[in-house]
């Protein structure tokens, strides 16, 4: 019956009036593409063709071992008394399964297909195959770095999983410094909000100002993440430019001004009125589009954060083009990140004491909150010993302001500020440029500490780094570092003076990428390793990077030492 079959379709097709009927190539738009762990079948019919179920089949050749059975085919449909299938299809065929059937042996991968046209053609016998000489394991069994098992999860997991998996991740980034910045902006908000109720903030009312601020803030991550990924453009990298972070350290200055009573902030006559037309509570509406703008300009300009799950994520998105599950596995870990904040509203709800000179007191102690946040801002782009001296400046300030309260535990607070504002202010005379340990030049001697720095190689584009990687008799370490990167600094002043980093860092030729100004020699050097923003560590050994090395985001000592020694 078959061979019969066969007979019939080709001769209706050497019949048949070509002029009526789509070509082959325009009928069937079939391909083979190799992923990670599959090859992935591919087929596209026009809407008058069909093709025949029976006719399906995947053979691996030379030795002619038909697998159709045990791939994962879509349902067919009855159409004329046959099994057929409309639209298309898409079949992955393992690498796992192809290994079981003929080990590292040379192969090809045959898939073989026949169809129809609605309008009466049938077409003869097509197939299309790939070569391939050495079967390649798959990405599960062997998962090179962080990033890689991320991206892994995406192209494997189910959506249930994935979402899961990365509010997890989003769990674990809450207790890094990207989420810190955000505490005391939305803490001041709360202060501010319950302020113009008269003390009156309920607990529901809190979690409300939360849920916005962190709504807010997860879309800025999720349309960040998904136009990085499709367009290798990182909006957060573009978005810390000096200008732009003037403007916004500007905005935190007027915001502490106004927290100290020289004047109020708030939404123009002309929109109030227009506010009044569409809710019976102008200030709420006006309270709430406040929090989520500064909910979703916080999450991109205050807190650039690049850590292995979103690397991970916008990875996928560059590979796949698929911003939907890439941008909503972003999307629930930015909501994972803000869970704490969710907190902090419920808690400052909850618990806010009854109205009294006390919120007048704490208005105006986040007043100096905004201006240690902008202060902290600009580190981004002043010279370091500026802002040393500009960060004592602010700590003696507050010191002396607070020195007017006769609280006991306001006066121990002030006293460890004015004592920590002194030794900032000692460490910036003495040239230190690190905050966390201003008298770190007194420690052994200014002379031992010039010795133990840390030389780096700067390098400006790939052809350098090209001639950097051909030529170096060492293992090499490029760092990707940016001024405006918090991880970036933490890994400068923690990770790499540890000692026993130290011994390991003697060990490689040491290239740093300053991709601070996100020029496009910048953008493209990311675009070669597939990252989207600084802090990452690339390792290269005998002119081959060591991609099972390979670190995005910040590492502590130990952690790092692991990772160093794989």
């Amino acid at each position: 019956m078959k061979s019969i079959l066969m007979v019939f379709l080709f001769i209706t097709a050497i019949f048949a009036n070509n002029n009526d009927f789509l070509e082959p190539s325009k009928a069937f738009k079939v391909s083979i593409d190799k992923k990670q762990s599959a090859y992935e079948i591919n087929v596209k019919l026009d809407k008058t063709i069909y093709l025949y179920d029976e006719f399906l089949s995947v053979i691996l050749l030379p030795q002619k071992i038909d697998i159709t059975k045990e791939l994962k085919f879509p349902k067919p449909v009855n159409y004329d008394d046959f099994i057929v299938h409309f639209d298309g299809m898409k079949v992955e065929v393992p690498f796992s399964l192809i290994k079981e059937k003929i080990g590292d042996e040379p192969y090809e991968l045959q898939f073989n297909y026949q169809g129809c046209s609605k309008k009466g053609l049938c077409y003869s016998p097509m197939s299309l195959s790939v070569k391939s000489e050495k079967i390649q394991a798959p990405l599960p069994k062997k998962v090179e770095n962080e990033t890689d098992a991320i991206t892994q999860t995406l192209q494997d997991g189910s959506l249930l999983l994935v979402l899961a998996t990365f509010f997890g991740f989003g769990l674990l980034l809450s207790l890094t410094p990207c989420i810190f910045p955000m505490i005391p902006i939305l803490s001041s908000i709360i202060v501010q909000q319950s302020n113009k109720e008269g003390g009156k903030m309920s607990a529901s009312k809190g979690l409300f100002l939360s849920l916005v601020y962190v709504l807010s803030m997860s879309i800025a991550y999720t349309v960040a993440g998904v136009l990085a990924g499709l367009f290798g453009a990182n909006l957060q990298a573009m978005l810390q430019d000096p200008i732009v972070i003037m403007v916004f350290a500007a905005i935190f200055v007027l915001l502490a001004f106004s927290m100290f009573g020289y004047f109020e902030i708030g939404l123009p006559q002309s929109w109030q009125t227009k506010l009044n037309k569409t809710s019976e509570d102008s200030s709420k509406n006006g309270g709430i589009i406040g929090v989520a703008v500064m909910g979703f300009f916080s999450a991109l300009i205050v807190g650039p954060c690049v850590a292995p799950p979103l690397a991970g994520a916008l990875v996928y998105i560059g590979q796949t083009g698929d911003a939907f599950l890439g941008g909503a596995a972003l999307f629930v870990m930015s909501l994972g990140m803000g869970l704490p904040l969710l907190a902090i509203g419920v808690g400052a709800g909850k618990y806010m004491p009854k109205p009294g000179g006390w919120m007048e007191t704490v208005t105006k102690i986040f007043g100096i909150v905004m201006l240690a946040i902008a202060l902290w801002m600009l580190e981004r782009i002043i010279p370091s010993i500026v802002f040393m001296f500009l960060s004592s400046s602010l700590l003696l300030g507050t010191a002396l302001y607070l020195k007017v309260f006769d609280n006991i535990i306001i006066k121990l607070i002030t006293t460890i500020i004015f004592i920590y504002g002194v030794i900032v202010f000692v460490g910036a005379v003495s040239g230190s440029t690190n905050i966390l340990d201003p008298l770190e030049n007194f420690k052994g001697g200014s002379t031992v500490a010039k010795k133990e720095k840390i030389d780096w190689l700067y390098v400006e584009s790939i052809s350098e780094l090209d001639e950097v990687v051909k030529t170096s008799k060492k293992p090499i370490l490029v760092d990707f570092w940016a001024s405006w990167c918090v991880s970036c600094k933490e890994l400068d002043n923690i990770t790499f003076k540890n000692e026993e980093v130290k011994k390991e860092l003697s060990k490689y030729l040491l290239v740093k990428v300053d991709v601070t100004k996100n020029r496009q020699e910048d953008q493209a050097l990311m675009k070669k390793f597939n990252l989207f923003g600084p802090p990452a560590l690339i390792f290269y050994k005998d002119g081959k990077e060591e991609r099972n090395k390979r670190i995005i985001g910040y590492k502590n000592p130990q952690e790092f030492l692991e990772n160093i020694n794989r």
